[in-house]
């Protein structure tokens, strides 16, 4: 499935011309490599890192949706690898003495 229709369907980006603008922006990773192309292919088992206002989300794609349904729909698709507040990766904070 493409990137752009993807983030829609799960309802991480508001429309599919925004998740167009945010991958062509440069901005999504996916399986940590930057992806610029709204056609890019994501399959089940890939791991998308989305800039999310002020904070890096980084969730794995479990099943691809078949529709935009409703949000309980779209986060069966997918789950979310950094919801710990302690990650320090996600929450760009520092661990060093």
């Amino acid at each position: 499935m493409r990137i752009d229709k993807l983030l829609w369907f799960l309802r991480l980006a508001g429309s599919r011309s925004f998740a167009q603008a945010w991958v062509l922006d440069g901005h999504i990773r996916l399986n940590g490599r930057r992806i610029e192309k709204p056609s890019a292919a994501v399959g089940c088992g890939d791991v998308l890192t989305l800039p999310m206002r002020g904070e890096v989300r980084i969730v794995e794609v479990l099943t691809l949706p078949t529709r935009r349904g409703p949000a309980s729909e779209a986060q069966a698709c997918y789950r979310v690898l950094d919801a710990s507040a302690g990650n320090p990766i996600a929450a760009g904070k520092d661990n060093s003495p």
